[in-house]
């Protein structure tokens, strides 16, 4: 019983290392993508590979593999090797850009991108929920899990050439208190 017990567990252990491990190279792999996205659109890289992450288990999904779906974006597709009613993309590349085009063109999502920074993942997150994007009430919260997780929160960094782009009263430095010393009188 101990013996089974021990290779339960040591099963267990390795296929939750084994996807942490194809998380990471998921994560690798499409990251300059998720900030050149990030870059022009101003959603999150974080936001973007968070949800890219949870709707095809970092790649690993069926719609992944034989549709390149990474979002969970329903349509048609004319893929012969599974029955899906989830769209089909030519690359993983049609895939971020449609939904990058899907955000833009649904009003629901379209007033985030007035609403929130490139560095709100959890603005953004729990807004493209309330608009509809999914039906769980617990996908924000898994989404903004996967990117605390894996701390993607640190790739929504602009570089400086698009610090220049954002409005001067994001960038004010708060003003330091003054504070009066007294006379020490002793």
């Amino acid at each position: 019983m101990r013996k089974l017990l021990l290779l339960f567990v040591s099963s267990t252990c390795i296929t939750f290392a084994s996807y942490a491990q194809t998380t990471r190279n998921y994560i690798e792999e499409n990251l300059p993508l998720a900030q050149e996205l990030m870059k022009k659109n101003n959603i999150p890289a974080s936001v973007i590979l968070g949800i890219a992450i949870h709707e095809s288990a970092a790649g690993t999904s069926k719609i992944a593999k034989y549709l390149n779906n990474h979002f969970g974006v329903k349509g048609s597709n004319a893929n012969r090797k599974i029955k899906s009613s989830y769209k089909g993309y030519e690359s993983v590349e049609d895939s971020y850009l449609h939904f990058i085009e899907f955000m833009h063109s649904r009003s629901a999502f379209n007033v985030l991108f007035d609403k929130y920074d490139h560095d709100d993942y959890l603005g953004w997150a729990k807004g493209i929920q309330k608009g509809g994007y999914a039906h769980s009430k617990l996908w924000s919260s898994q989404v903004i899990g996967l990117i605390k997780k894996y701390e993607l929160f640190k790739y929504d960094v602009l570089p400086p050439e698009k610090l220049g782009k954002v409005p001067v009263a994001r960038l004010a430095v708060k003003k330091p208190k003054l504070v009066r010393l007294q006379p020490d009188n002793s």
